[in-house]
């Protein structure tokens, strides 16, 4: 009896454990409807294995599914593709739009994909990333009335944003990395959304109106044309407000740095003028601003232009006074802002117009819109920019030729990243788990941070494991706090680290602690690999090359710009660029500042070969370098195993500039030679030998790289990739992008 009765007690014991939802079996209804979603998507990798006996409300959650119901319905949709985004993608010619792969095809109808989709009424998640979505989105979408997140970033949704005020319980919109235009809809009635990321987009030019109780607002990368909302100053629990990349105009609110929440501000690469008042206060938690690429003049208030170990600032290329930076443009170059159109104040809109003022002015704005055009035209097919003082040059090639400045449409990617699960922190048991109690026959590598171990975790995917021994000075606390700033070190173009697990050793003579991270692994091989083996060499055309170079750029900047304080002096080198199926770039063995202990190898090899050229002063500048040298072999095709070959190679393509065509042309790699456009492989060659300048502050910025590399990509596109789209989805998409792309080059 007592048998029976402990059995039955146990019994009990286990059922009050297991979560309530694991018992739901879906309705027949809402299961016809995922089979058919997987049908409308073309069948994505991330939904095969389904069948009639396929119970969804049991599916162990993975990288690209997870399904969660609550009674009969499904409550949490999260689909992640491998299809590429736009800001993925080649950015396309006018009236080209080259991403034919990664769509679906010209018979998908997003109208009736929302159709079948809605009928998910208990719907509170919907995420829908890298899917190839395109289309408008259709009005249909507000039927989700229980939705609190909403995320179909990575897609190539286009047109405006429906009106969504009747989304009564969102929390959370992210429509990232698309090719959505026009006005954003006034999102002031939704009281509960608290995060926005509309970056990465075509929209503008009015600001969008919010409520006062969002948390994140990011916004870069579209064409916002007006004034920063002085609203702003009532949004408390503001931490993260990005509205780079921009054209805004006018005066920066001072509130913006005083609100008690912020904790993020970044307004570089936009138009805003004018000088912050020198008492402006700044909020406690402040950690980072840019607001460099302006137009403000005058000082830095105090608060954030004295030094401090928990505030990083970045204000170059204003004409700001000096002191401030080394890097500023002339006064004179902000004077012209005055010219400028200012946003309206109060008074101005209140004030009636006088028909004669209004015909000036309409008259001046188009003498002033074909003076732009004129110098527009100029500046795209002469290639030539001023430089108004000797801090604003950079060092011209032996043609005398300086690179191409950025435009602000082409400037960086998201940080956000698709596919990678939340960051988990292991225990030593499952680290030896996932290397079969570090079977020395998964032993990868020994890289420059450390023994690397093949591993899998539980559901089977496949990682790398990373052994680092750290030095015994190294405390315990500031070891997690190094290893909280790591676990933010996410980036579509970076490796990304999937975990960590922190061994403490009391009685090693020499090691204090080792750190064990999980990575995530690339399948394709290195950029390296590429470029020596003989088929994947002869398969690599230029295009795909830029491509690549671009996504390690990309990577570069968020390494120094993407966090707080940037991460610098990282190991760059063509070894450490994986490429995964796509040939996405990704770089590995990037900085992580921890001091490591590996014998004879040192995470210091890098800044030790720079002493050589002099340009451990400037550490925002080494990566630039390297950069260059990666560049070098793509172009090329030809190993960079000492400086002198860097020499070599760096001439050799100086003097091909200066000769006709066909000598720079045989300076490439021959498997690539005929399939690219010959202006295409200047600009890139250009960048190049500017990222090899021997003195530091000649070099470009990384986003001077990422103009040109990507300049470089749409004339190639406009020389090669024609026609590859037909039919409506080819107008449609060519005629948002060609307009919007030729506008937007100023």
């Amino acid at each position: 009896m007592d048998r029976h009765r402990f059995c039955f007690c146990f019994l009990i014991s286990i059922l009050v454990l297991i979560p309530l939802h694991s018992f739901a079996q879906l309705s027949p209804s809402e299961t016809r409807v995922l089979f058919q979603v997987r049908e409308l998507l073309e069948f994505p990798p991330s939904l095969e294995g389904w069948n009639n006996w396929t119970n969804f409300c049991y599916l162990s959650p993975s990288q690209s599914l997870q399904i969660v119901c609550s009674d009969t319905h499904i409550t949490q949709l999260i689909i992640v593709g491998n299809k590429s985004s736009p800001s993925h993608s080649p950015k396309p010619a006018r009236g080209n739009f080259a991403v034919s792969q990664q769509t679906l095809s010209e018979s998908f109808s997003i109208d009736t994909f929302f159709t079948v989709l809605t009928k998910l009424s208990s719907l509170k998640v919907l995420s829908l990333v890298s899917l190839g979505l395109w289309g408008s989105l259709p009005h249909k979408i507000t039927r989700f009335q229980s939705l609190e997140v909403l995320n179909m970033s990575s897609n190539f949704l286009y047109g405006e944003i429906p009106v969504i005020s009747s989304f009564g319980n969102i929390k959370s919109i992210v429509l990232a990395d698309n090719l959505l235009n026009g006005t954003v809809p006034d999102l002031t009635s939704l009281k509960t959304l608290e995060e926005v990321d509309l970056s990465y987009n075509l929209l503008g030019p009015k600001f969008p109106s919010f409520g006062n109780n969002l948390v994140s607002i990011v916004l870069r990368n579209n064409t916002f044309l007006s004034g920063i909302p002085l609203e702003f100053k009532t949004f408390n629990q503001l931490q993260r407000l990005d509205i780079s990349s921009n054209k805004l105009v006018g005066p920066i609110p001072s509130a913006l740095f005083s609100l008690p929440s912020i904790e993020y501000l970044n307004l570089a690469i936009n138009r805003l003028s004018g000088a912050l008042p020198r008492n402006v206060s700044c909020s406690h938690g402040l950690a980072f601003v840019d607001l460099s690429n302006n137009r403000l003049i005058g000082r830095l208030p105090s608060c954030i232009g004295s030094n401090s170990s928990n505030l990083v600032v970045f204000y170059s290329w204003n004409c700001l006074a000096s002191g401030s930076s080394n890097y500023q443009h002339p006064s004179s170059f902000c004077d012209g802002e005055a010219l400028a159109v200012k946003p309206p104040t109060e008074n101005q809109n209140s004030k009636p117009r006088s028909k004669l003022g209004i015909f000036i002015g309409i008259a001046g704005g188009i003498v002033a819109c074909g003076i732009a055009m004129l110098v527009l035209l100029l500046i795209i097919f002469k290639r030539t920019v001023a430089r108004d003082s000797a801090d604003n040059k950079f060092e011209k090639s032996r043609t005398g030729k300086t690179f191409f400045r950025r435009s602000p449409l082409l400037f960086t990617d998201t940080s956000h990243v698709s596919g990678l699960p939340p960051y988990h922190e292991f225990t030593l048991e499952e680290i030896e788990e996932v290397t079969k109690n570090f079977d020395p026959a998964n032993i990868i590598g020994q890289g420059s941070q450390g023994q690397l171990y093949k591993g899998w975790l539980s559901d089977g995917s496949l990682v790398v494991v990373r052994c680092l021994k750290l030095k015994q000075r190294h405390s315990l606390q500031s070891l997690m706090q190094k290893m909280e700033v790591i676990s933010k070190l996410r980036h579509r173009h970076l490796v990304g680290i999937l975990g960590h697990c922190i061994v403490t050793y009391q009685d090693h003579p020499n090691v204090s602690n080792t750190v064990f991270l999980v990575l995530e692994f690339v399948s394709n091989g290195t950029l390296r690999s590429h470029l020596t083996d003989g088929k994947k060499r002869d398969n690599l055309k230029w295009s795909q090359r830029v491509a690549i170079t671009v996504g390690v750029a990309r990577g570069i900047q968020f390494l120094h710009t993407g966090i707080a304080p940037g991460i610098f002096g990282n190991d760059l080198k063509i070894e450490n660029i994986l490429l995964d199926q796509n040939l996405s770039a990704k770089i590995s063995g990037y900085n992580l500042q921890l001091p490591v202990r590996v014998g004879s190898e040192s995470t210091s090899t890098v800044r030790e070969a720079l002493d050589c050229l002099g340009s451990v002063t400037h550490s925002e500048k080494e990566d630039i370098y390297h950069l260059g040298v990666i560049l070098l072999e793509v172009i090329t095709g030809r190993q960079v195993q000492s400086q002198d070959d860097v020499n070599m190679l760096k001439i050799e393509l100086e003097e091909s500039l200066m000769d006709i065509p066909s000598k720079l042309r045989g300076a490439t790699d021959p498997s690539m030679r005929g399939t690219f456009a010959y202006q295409s492989l200047r600009t890139a060659v250009e960048i190049t030998l500017n990222c090899l300048s021997k003195e530091p502050s000649q070099r470009p910025s990384i986003e001077d790289v990422l103009w040109n590399l990507q300049y470089s990509i749409q004339v190639q596109d406009g020389w090669s990739s024609s026609g590859r789209l037909s039919g409506n989805l080819s107008g449609k998409l060519s005629g948002i992008l060609g307009g919007r792309l030729s506008g937007n080059l100023n």
